[in-house]
């Protein structure tokens, strides 16, 4: 049967192999890889690599098989604790409305906490620190906006 170029580099990889392991000297390895190039057959490719293990070869095993790398072991995920102080800052931010903006300052105040805290140790919560604290200035400008208003209107009714 003839052979492919495929089958040539199948060969040539085996040669290849049995010369970096040592199973091969320098001039016979170059001889085989021109023979191989020019091999027409199977078998003529067959007999250059007959001498040669076709794979990698078996290791015996004394014990038990060895602990597989923890480079190939599957990530298990360490989740850390959730900020309170960032908790804390939402609640806040959200019962702002419903308080009539009393909560926005101690949601500014958790928001800003929060986030310092979670840098420092690695929290979770940044996201729920960031909806706090955008809820509490919300909620302060809205009083600070109504208080404007209200001196403006007063000034405008003397």
């Amino acid at each position: 049967m003839r052979a492919s170029h495929a089958d040539r580099e199948r060969a040539v990889d085996v040669l290849k192999a049995g010369f970096a392991e040592g199973r091969l000297p320098q001039q016979e390895y170059e001889q085989r890889i021109g023979r191989a190039y020019q091999a027409q057959t199977q078998a003529e490719l067959q007999m250059l690599v007959a001498d040669l293990p076709q794979g990698p070869m078996p290791q015996q095993q004394f014990g038990p098989p060895p602990a597989v790398p923890p480079a190939f072991m599957p990530v298990q995920p360490v989740l850390a604790p959730t900020n309170g102080s960032a908790t804390g800052a939402l609640v806040c931010g959200i019962l702002a409305p419903v308080t009539w903006g009393l909560t926005s300052i101690p949601a500014v105040i958790l928001g800003h906490k929060a986030r310092a805290e979670i840098r420092r140790t690695g929290e979770r919560g940044d996201g729920q620190a960031v909806a706090g604290l955008v809820l509490g200035w919300l909620g302060i400008s809205g009083w600070l906006l109504f208080f404007i208003l209200m001196v403006f209107v007063g000034a405008a009714n003397l």
